[in-house]
């Protein structure tokens, strides 16, 4: 198996924290992000055909629901998102506004957060680890592009009707999520006749909005988006139906670290849901995820190397000695 960037179109087999300062200008931010212009073009994302990508997750907010704000300030975030480089990540996925309901944070305020983080990594990790936005603006996406981004992580699946040209101008990489809501509110008590066809109807309209924005579908990653706007039992059921998103033929995304489902199905606080988290991955992998994003790294990308072993994807690391 390949075990080193690809450059390969991608493909595979189906199977408030709204009022804060402004971040001061260090090393790491030493120029205002209109200034900042990528060396480099979006890289293209790997082929995943006989390979499990692992994404990290770094956030630049003091309210996300797991890091609890560990990685707000600007070298926080830039020493998580190496570290999880030599841990094994694939890619690192930044995120300045956190999915769950809460007052607006204006776009420009969003960009100071992730584009430091951008252009800062771009510049220190190694090629083959490509950088993320998770961002629903327009503008942000246009900012993190420019400083280095190689794709955006829309949660709410082209809420903004600018996204999808913005990515296709950049060249660069999108993942589309379902999501019911509107960005940053509430939907309580979420009801579908059939989530699991209703979450795939909604996700080929949305990969035909972006085709047709020019974005190419070797460049696009899909996500069923599990307790996004979805009770547990409703992530249960589109766990299930993994098969019907992976038979679109795009690389498909399970976003399942830590969330509620894995909580409320073992009835333990987000501090111990690390074995679940696990587990659902590797069913997730099973039934056709090739792109997992996480928390926990290092555990992550052993569980993924050990699938593609199994799978007889990837040569044992060694030495090999047992029984020889």
């Amino acid at each position: 198996m390949n075990t080193v960037y690809d450059e390969r179109a991608a493909g595979r087999t189906p199977c408030s924290d709204s009022t804060v300062s402004r971040a001061p200008e260090t090393a790491l931010d030493a120029s205002p992000p209109s200034s900042r212009r990528a060396l480099r073009t979006p890289r293209p994302l790997p082929d995943t055909s006989r390979r499990v990508l692992v994404m990290a997750i770094v956030n630049r907010t003091r309210d996300s629901f797991f890091d609890e704000g560990r990685t707000w300030d600007l070298e926080a975030a830039v020493t998580a998102g190496l570290a999880a480089g030599r841990d094994g990540a694939d890619l690192i996925d930044v995120g300045g506004v956190k999915f769950a309901p809460g007052e607006p944070v204006p776009a420009q305020e969003e960009s100071d957060r992730v584009v430091p983080v951008v252009a800062a990594l771009r510049e220190q990790l190694p090629e083959h680890v490509l950088l993320s936005v998770d961002t629903f603006h327009a503008a942000v996406a246009r900012d993190a592009l420019a400083a280095g981004a190689d794709l955006i992580n829309d949660t709410t699946g082209l809420s903004d009707p600018r996204m999808a040209t913005t990515v296709a101008a950049a060249g660069a990489s999108l993942i589309l999520t379902h999501s019911a809501a509107q960005p940053r509110q509430p939907l309580p008590h979420p009801q579908y006749d059939d989530v699991v066809t209703e979450v795939r109807n909604f996700l080929a309209d949305r990969l035909d909005r972006a085709l047709a924005a020019g974005i190419p579908r070797e460049r696009i990653v899909l996500d069923p988006g599990p307790d996004l706007n979805k009770s547990t039992v409703q992530t249960l059921e589109v766990m299930r139906g993994l098969h019907e998103y992976a038979a679109f033929g795009l690389p498909l995304l399970a976003a399942l670290s830590r969330k509620d489902f894995v909580g409320e199905a073992l009835g333990l606080a987000k501090q111990e849901r690390l074995e679940g988290s696990l587990a659902a991955a590797a069913w997730a992998v099973q039934h056709g995820a090739r792109m997992l994003r996480v928390h926990d790294v290092q555990a992550t990308v052993r569980l993924a190397r050990m699938l593609e072993v199994l799978s007889g994807w990837r040569e044992p690391a060694g030495p090999l000695i047992h029984n020889v």
